[in-house]
């Protein structure tokens, strides 16, 4: 599953990508994480290849498949409680495994996720899909199609500047968060939690404050980056570090 250990002291922190990403499009933010904790990241199922697909099956595409994976990697790491640093999907499952599996997160950073999308469907993505080239042959080329920061992002996670994974399979992902939502997880989250959301957020209006609202762990600090896209990671890089970093800083040593 393209699992990584890029170093650093201390307990594990363990980066998930979005639905779009894959664990080496993380790499900008390691050398400071290296600071906080022994970094892993990986490819979720999925995520890991074209040639590397799996049937689509609703059990396969459910987040309870995912947190399972993560809570797999965790226990395999063996190196105690694990920071949890999710952006988008990755968000997701970093707070549904905190929920689960308690004894396994230290600590849990949601970038730009909502836990609901009721009623939505990807069938709104499939001409956006249908646009796409079957290989762009150059970063330049993803850049003109989709912008510096998610055109950089998709052809890092690309094959060769093919999408690392099939249509198919993203769209039930992301389709089984438009028929279930996720409140009852993030309000079983017991672990220290940063919550960021995006200026020009996925997250549904609203959604954000009541999440604030609805948390009952022991510490949430939600912060709002005005002005940043999805990609709040790699679109406010500076506001980003210095809340994970400030988040990270103010945790008890395990």
């Amino acid at each position: 599953m393209g699992l990584r250990d890029w170093g650093g002291q201390g307990a594990p922190i363990l980066l998930l990508h979005g639905l779009m990403g894959r664990g080496r499009t993380w790499r900008r933010h390691i050398p400071w994480l290296r600071r906080y904790g022994r970094v892993i990241t990986f490819d979720a199922a999925f995520h890991q290849g074209a040639d590397r697909v799996e049937p689509v099956t609703r059990a396969g595409v459910a987040t309870e498949r995912f947190v399972a994976d993560v809570a797999e990697i965790i226990t395999w790491i063996d190196r105690g409680p694990a920071v949890l640093i999710g952006h988008s999907m990755g968000g997701l499952h970093a707070w549904c495994t905190a929920a689960e599996y308690p004894e396994l997160v230290r600590a849990v950073v949601v970038e730009d996720m909502s836990p609901e999308f009721t009623g939505q469907s990807t069938d709104t993505w499939a001409p956006w899909f249908a646009s796409w080239p079957e290989r762009f042959a150059s970063e330049a080329e993803c850049v003109a199609m989709f912008g510096h920061v998610a055109g950089r992002y998709f052809y890092e996670a690309f094959d060769d500047g093919r999408l690392h994974g099939t249509v198919d399979a993203f769209r039930a992902i992301a389709d089984e968060w438009g028929r279930r939502d996720a409140w009852s997880q993030w309000c079983a989250v017991s672990a220290p939690t940063l919550l960021i959301e995006a200026g020009f957020s996925v997250v549904p209006e609203g959604v954000g404050p009541r999440m604030a609202a609805r948390f009952t762990g022991p510490e949430l600090t939600y912060v709002r980056f005005d002005g940043a896209g999805h990609l709040a990671h790699d679109d406010a890089p500076d506001r980003y570090r210095g809340g994970v970093e400030a988040f990270l800083s103010g945790l008890e040593r395990p």
